[in-house]
């Protein structure tokens, strides 16, 4: 191996990475550890978790499943909605958690999964943003969890073992006051010990499974004898029955229905008689049970009789009637329903404890949903064919003196549905405020939302005191509505949303075909996880619609919180490998056909210049680019630095680092690249040719004006500012050269008033226009107003051009004043030819500067051999001096300097003979000079007071032999100005008056 024996630290030998492999644990510091450190003991060794998937998953997942609402409301639902719809709503919402427990064993499969379940297996398939929103319902939604199973515990225990009123409902503020005690004290008993709830998971399992069979064994006891329960009717009437044992019109209960402030016209007018309440499976009870019987609020329940009675609202004296107690339909009966198949994320919160996670998280999951879905739709059966519709629709048991319905239909006593309901309640309540503190924690850890993060912490064993504090306070919430039948439809909303993103993050793993999506169940396809996402968005908007807005709106305010303050968390997610197919498919599409005209859009690539520390020389460059995109199109930001790329990889590095921090701070949205290169010429021309990719490239380009190239040493500025604009000339891209940009506004800065002035020289595809447009987009130059300057010549009709030019103006939808400036031929003045004769002294010098290195040695060898031929003739004439040597260093500043006491000897001469000096100057330059001077002076003149001012950029000379002058000519052009914004074309038009 020593031909790999240098890469040992980055890539290790296969044999040491399966050695971490096997010794891997995926153990948390969950509810084992903390049983550990309250009983004072630390295991040096970390044991193999050793749950299988019956005791693990299977029989957990149950327990959450089979629970309050099955003892408490599927008695009354059945009664209400009948069979058939019954059985509409637990197969919905039965194949609702099967989708879903498919999606998620696909997820659980696909990997190890930690301890976290749910939200570990969305945050890492969605993405944070996505993992935080549905991690915080599914926490809320088990938080409620507990206010549901802490209100039907109340309900059992004041209803049914120590009952205070048996003849009316619950008063909600009772319902208020035990449950906040229930509350507390089972939040000190999760406190105090964690591992006495885990102990006594087994003990509640139990009691909901003699429930389950003693219920059972009723409804099979009813083919050979059926319960001694009779229910007393007033005519079709249900009555209470607590009050007088004989259903007989005797002088107690005529009494009661005749006294003195009520009247009893209905008791006179009918009988009252008995009818047996748990008919049996032999009876054919099962064909009233049917259909539904949805009523409205205080409606006196009455048997189904031929012809059909009116509904009749029970009055203040009609206490001894069974009453319906809230309006009831399809929608409100799905959503308290929902509750009770939720439960199945329970297996999948105990990875961590699993000996085989892959495998038991599928297996244990969905077998425990057949056998819960087949319980709940055998139970279905059982009550519509066993019990009477009357005492189906009695929430409350006040018919069968006030005991649970199941509790009639169960054998061998009513007292073992209501033992074991409170038990199952108090269990599963006891198991809610374990399990959310801990999902928060999860989440809080995790980092990605800040202000959650004190309730990461906890005392020293890891228990989460605090997020403790906080699931009690939101269960006081649910507790405080003080209703099962309300609390139930919002638990539905969270869980809901939960099992939707479930769905979802496997459809769209499934959909991209990343090469890391391999899991190890089978039976999954991404349109079952799509109709299972779309079954459980139904759902939501069928429970109550303006809970499932509530919902997805509380979401989506988490999603934009961590999107937009959460910590950057890269887990490689669908929701970005989706972000990168999408972005794929767009670029390719973008390629198909060339940009349109409306679809223009100035795509900007800004050449930035780094300085010694490698930092943005001129920030407010980035500023101005995203004043002129405002958050929209393409900006691509780049620099060079000059080198090898593997000495300098580092300050490529550091230099992307700090431009990206410099795009932050300027609110510039786009993306960065530093490369080098042997040369910065060499650096930006790259630049130019490859930035960006496909149907994203930029098609301008925007920099700096170099405004220290005159006192530049050397021409290297000016060579690569005039090379730039020759190569996005030929590339076919407009070019912007902000001139001053340190003067530019930066973006906190508010431009009261002031005017954008256009100077539209020649026409460059209307970019000038469209410019100044973008820019009074952004709140700094909002307030500033649109001119444009054109300039006339002497064979123009100035007043027709600007005629013209407003209606164009008009036709491109754009408010601007417009002037039209009149500019005569002249004679050249002095000035102009004292700074053309300064420009082509100052080029001459240039090219003398940059002599070849064998014309500096040529020269300097000459100057030599001059001194020492000087030397020796000295010395032939005094024989006998004593011979000096003479040594000499030749430099450019020495060159320069003899040369320019040569010029300053001619300059008196020049002062009074300037005339024949300019007769020989280049005609061509001088016109040009002539040409610059003449428009700076009229644009000084009329935009003095302008916040900017955009000007035409001539291009530069074909001939390169005028690359020198070219500087000059621009220089003059801008000389005077604050803010000067040059724009050049790109040769194509950009603005159109077509909609």
């Amino acid at each position: 191996m020593a031909l790999y024996e240098e890469e040992m630290d980055s890539t290790p030998m296969v044999a040491s990475l399966l050695n971490k492999l096997a010794n891997y644990t995926n153990l948390t510091q969950g509810v084992r550890e903390h049983e550990e450190a309250e009983d004072g003991v630390r295991r040096v060794a970390v044991m193999v978790p050793q749950m299988g998937t019956f005791i693990g998953v299977y029989l957990p997942c149950m327990q959450n499943i089979l629970g309050v609402i099955l003892f408490l409301r599927l008695t009354w639902i059945v009664g209400t909605a009948g069979i058939l719809e019954s059985l509409a709503i637990v197969s919905m919402c039965c194949v609702c958690t099967l989708l879903t427990a498919i999606s998620m064993s696909a997820i659980a499969t696909n990997g190890v999964v930690p301890a976290g379940g749910s939200y570990y297996m969305i945050s890492r398939s969605l993405g944070p943003e996505f993992g935080g929103a549905v991690g915080l319902c599914f926490y809320l939604g088990t938080t409620f969890a507990g206010s549901l199973y802490i209100l039907g515990t109340i309900e059992i225990l004041l209803m049914y073992i120590v009952p205070f009123d048996t003849m009316k409902v619950l008063d909600e503020n009772d319902m208020r006051l035990y449950g906040t005690c229930c509350l507390f004290l089972m939040a000190l008993v999760v406190f105090v010990g964690v591992k006495y709830v885990n102990k006594l998971a087994l003990v509640f399992l139990s009691c909901v499974a003699l429930s389950i069979m003693a219920t059972y064994a009723g409804a099979a006891k009813t083919l050979i004898e059926p319960p001694a329960f009779n229910v007393c009717m007033l005519g079709n009437r249900s009555l209470k029955n607590e009050k007088f044992d004989k259903c007989e019109k005797t002088e107690l209960v005529t009494s009661l229905f005749c006294d003195l402030n009520s009247t009893c016209d209905f008791f006179e007018a009918n009988n009252m008689s008995e009818i047996v309440a748990i008919p049996g499976l032999l009876s054919n009870v099962i064909k009233e049970n049917l259909w539904s019987n949805y009523d409205d609020a205080n409606v006196i329940i009455q048997k189904k009789t031929f012809p059909k009675m009116p509904k009749v609202k029970a009055g203040s004296k009609d206490q001894f009637y069974v009453i319906n107690d809230i309006t009831t339909y399809f929608t409100l009966l799905v959503g308290i329903y929902f509750p009770s198949v939720t439960g199945i994320m329970a297996g999948s919160n105990r990875s961590g404890d699993l000996r085989d996670a892959q495998r038991s998280i599928p297996v244990g999951t969905i077998l425990a949903i057949l056998t819960t879905s087949f319980l709940y739709i055998s139970f279905v059966f059982l009550f519509g064919a066993c019990i009477e519709g009357v005492v189906l629709r009695d929430k409350f048991g006040f018919s069968v003196k006030t005991m649970p319905v199941i509790g009639v239909l169960a054998w061998p006593s009513p007292w073992v549905i209501v033992i074991g309901s409170f038990f199952s309640c108090c269990g599963a309540g006891l198991q809610s405020l374990t399990g959310a503190p801990r999902l928060l924690q999860a989440i809080a850890r995790d980092g990605i939302i800040p202000f959650l993060q004190v309730f990461g912490h906890g005392k020293r064993n890891g228990e989460p005191t605090w997020a403790l504090l906080l699931t009690v306070g939101i269960c006081e919430i649910g507790i405080l509505i003080a209703s099962l039948d309300k609390v139930a439809p919002i638990l539905s909303m969270f869980f809901l949303m939960c099992y939707l993103f479930v769905n979802l993050a496997c459809a769209v793993q499934t959909l991209l075909r990343t090469p890391n999506w391999r899991p190890r169940f089978k039976f999954y396809h991404w349109t079952l996880s799509f109709l299972g996402m779309s079954l459980c968005l139904s759902l939501m908007f069928i429970c109550s619609w303006y809970y499932a807005i509530g919902a997805i709106l509380i979401a989506g305010c988490i999603y934009k919180y961590i999107e937009y303050r959460g910590a950057v968390k890269e887990w490689g997610d669908g929701i970005r490998g989706l972000s990168l197919n999408a972005a794929r498919y767009a670029l390719i599409r973008l390629e198909e056909a060339p940009l349109h005209t409306k679809n223009w859009r100035p795509q900007l690539l800004v050449l930035c210049k780094l300085n010694s520390d490698l930092k943005v020389k001129h920030p407010h460059l980035l500023s101005f680019t995203s004043q002129l995109k405002a958050g929209k199109g393409l900006t691509i930001v780049g620099s060079v630095l000059e080198g090898t790329y593997m000495t300098r990889k580092a300050d490529a590095t550091a230099g992307e680092q700090n431009m990206k921090a410099a795009m932050a701070a300027e609110r510039t949205k786009g993306f960065s690249h530093v490369i080098v290169s042997s040369s910065l010429r060499d650096g930006f021309s790259i630049l130019i040719q490859s930035a960006g990719l496909g149907g994203m490239k930029h098609n301008a380009v925007l920099m700096a004006w170099p405004s220290g190239w005159k006192q530049a040493r050397d021409s290297l500025a000016q060579r690569n500012f005039i090379e730039t604009v020759r190569e996005t000339t030929e590339a076919h891209q407009a070019l912007l050269v902000a001139k001053n940009i340190d003067r530019f506004p930066d973006n906190h800065e508010r431009l009261k008033e002031g005017a954008i002035d256009v100077w539209w020289i020649v026409h460059d595809g209307g970019l000038l226009m469209l410019l100044p447009f973008l820019l009074m987009q952004h709140k700094v130059w909002r307030k500033c107003k649109m001119r444009i300057f054109t300039v006339a010549q002497l064979d123009d009709n100035s007043i027709q051009m600007k005629k013209d030019l407003q209606v164009f103006l008009y036709q491109l939808r754009l408010d601007a004043e417009v002037e039209v400036v009149e500019m005569h031929d002249s004679d050249i003045s002095a000035f102009t030819y004292e700074r053309t004769l300064k420009m082509e002294q100052r080029s001459q010098m240039l090219k003398e500067m940059h002599l070849s290195r064998t014309e500096r040695e040529r020269e300097a060898q000459l100057i030599h051999d001059r001194n020492t031929a000087s030397h020796f003739a000295t010395n032939d004439k005094a024989a006998g001096a004593t011979p000096e040597h003479v040594h000499m260093t030749w430099t450019k500043d020495k060159l320069l300097n003899e040369r320019n006491k040569h010029r300053e000897g001619m300059a008196v001469k020049d002062m009074f003979n300037m005339k024949p000096e300019w007769e020989n100057l280049n005609q061509s330059n001088v016109r040009r000079m002539h040409t610059a001077v003449k428009l700076n002076e009229v644009v000084k003149k009329k935009s003095k007071d302008s916040q900017l001012v955009l000007l035409n950029m001539p291009g530069p000379p074909r001939n390169k032999k005028g690359d020198e002058n070219y500087m000059e000519f621009l220089e003059v052009l801008m000389e005077g100005l604050d803010r000067v914004l040059l724009v050049r074309g790109g040769g194509r038009e950009v603005i159109t008056i077509y909609s």
